[in-house]
């Protein structure tokens, strides 16, 4: 691997992972804005919401994204771009209207079920489900041909849109119906700043479908790991809605937001690793593909693991300012669970590009389902008998059984180093970096501020004095800082 490809790849990596910070942290100011001005059924009902924007899109779109990055990302043709792009964009459009229909003529049952039975959301929330499909469609364009800074500058545009329409719908009383509705001109907005450039690129035709059977062939196995992923990932919001009330859904999510936090340091790797991969793949290099999972696996764990020590014990003063003492009181527990079951997930994230780079997807829909199966069948025993501390630990228990199983089939075709020894003083220096937490257990804004820097301090100062990172390994990180 030549010192340019590491300087692109991390500031690619740098350049995501300032988006998707930001990102995250819209979660965070959303919080107090609607926990704080909505009653906690509603805030349930917005979680719901969220999770069905999850679900619904991952289904429709057939595995269709995966197809476009693994078979357009080298290709330089305009033609052949071209005919891809509008055969999988047709398909979406076919299929996320007919699913969008549905949705709206049955909008009085999924209301009563999930939705606190307000009809109003789950009509508007149809529409929102089809703008989604289209978007995520587009969103992937950016991605598959590494226009990585008119990508991020996308998600950031329409992570600023949603705050400020929800926020100004909320706090002028409009309730979760004006929460809907805001989402729905946020998601119509950046459909339309999307196209204009991408039709500037590539134009408009009408595709031939040459190649769909190959592409569905490939993303269709993919579907059921994202349906159980989602499953995983989300489900435990339905099932906790069906037994116990959407009020017990608002009291779970901002406990499951927190923990869940962590996955913002895999984001920029997940969009990124596939196209990267899929150069060295197909040109037989597996070595420096092995060389890009080796780092990257290290970049997660360096902030993932002191982050899910932190947030483990922080959790309830931070819930308690982010949202109500009543939601903290419910909820602080469900942070650790996640925040931990997050770790693995993201590592399994790395590890299986393995499998997706040697087109073994249904390798990858297997282990999901079974994980799925599990974690399902998990929340509905639990739940009933502790509560939405049950539907956590079977979060965590799923995410462990990926990690092992994943790590397993992955190795399979190629290894790399885990980095076993970094993994322990990284633990070790989150663990001295936790005494502080337990010593000092700060209350307030300004006492939380102080504590996460002078933790944030001492991890750093640990893991330097461990000899955890190299000089090679940390010009890595100040070259993802280096965005340009």
């Amino acid at each position: 691997m030549t010192l340019s490809e590491y300087r692109l790849f991390a500031q690619r990596i740098g350049l995501i992972g300032v988006t998707n910070l930001l990102v995250s942290l819209s979660g965070v100011i959303l919080l107090p804005i609607l926990t704080k001005n909505l009653p906690v059924e509603e805030y349930g009902v917005y979680a719901q919401i969220i999770v069905t924007i999850g679900l619904i899109p991952s289904i429709v779109l057939l595995g269709l994204p995966y197809t476009m990055v693994r078979f357009l990302a080298g290709e330089k043709d305009r033609e052949t771009v071209r005919e891809g792009f509008y055969s999988i964009y047709f398909i979406v459009i076919f299929m996320g209207a007919i699913t969008s229909l549905a949705l709206f003529l049955s909008s009085d049952l999924i209301a009563s079920i999930l939705f606190d039975d307000n009809q109003t959301v789950v009509k508007i929330l149809s529409m929102i489900i089809f703008v989604e499909c289209l978007n995520s469609l587009q969103y992937n364009y950016f991605r598959t041909f590494q226009h990585m800074k008119r990508y991020s500058s996308f998600i950031f545009m329409q992570t600023i849109l949603n705050i400020l329409l929800i926020a100004y719908f909320v706090l002028s009383g409009y309730g979760i119906t004006g929460v809907a509705i805001g989402i729905l001109i946020a998601r119509i907005s950046m459909f339309i700043i999307m196209a204009v450039p991408i039709v500037a690129e590539i134009g408009v035709k009408m595709p031939r479908f040459e190649k769909t059977r190959e592409y569905l062939a490939f993303g269709l196995p993919t579907v059921p790991g994202s349906l159980s992923s989602w499953l995983i990932n989300s489900s435990d919001r339905y099932i906790i809605g069906i037994l116990m009330g959407a009020a017990f859904v608002g009291y779970y999510s901002p406990g499951y937001t927190l923990g869940y936090m962590i996955s913002m340091f895999i984001a920029p790797l997940g969009l990124i690793l596939p196209a990267t991969l899929s150069r060295y793949y197909d040109s037989n290099d597996k070595a420096t593909a092995g060389d890009f999972l080796k780092y990257s696996l290290k970049y997660f764990l360096l902030l993932a693991i002191p982050s899910a020590f932190g947030l483990s014990l922080l959790s309830k003063p931070l819930l308690t300012i982010l949202s109500t003492p009543e939601i903290a009181e419910e909820g602080y527990l469900i942070t650790p669970l996640v925040a931990f079951g997050t770790v693995f997930f993201g590592a399994s994230v790395i590890i299986t590009h393995i499998i997706i780079m040697e087109k073994k997807t249904a390798i990858m829909g297997s282990l999901y389902t079974v994980a799925a199966v599990l974690n399902l069948s998990m929340n509905l025993a639990l739940i009933p008998l502790i509560g939405i501390v049950g539907a956590a630990a079977s979060t965590l228990l799923a995410y462990i059984l990926i990690f092992f199983v994943g790590t397993y089939y992955s190795f399979r075709y190629l290894k790399f180093d885990l980095n076993i020894r970094f993994i322990l003083k990284s633990i070790f220096a989150s663990i001295i970096m936790s005494l502080i937490i337990l010593r000092w257990y700060p209350e307030g804004v300004s006492s939380l501020i102080i504590v996460i820097a002078v933790c944030v301090l001492v991890y750093a100062g640990v893991l330097l004095l461990l000899k955890g990172m190299t000089k090679e390994e940390i010009s890595f990180f100040k070259m993802s800082v280096n965005i340009k």
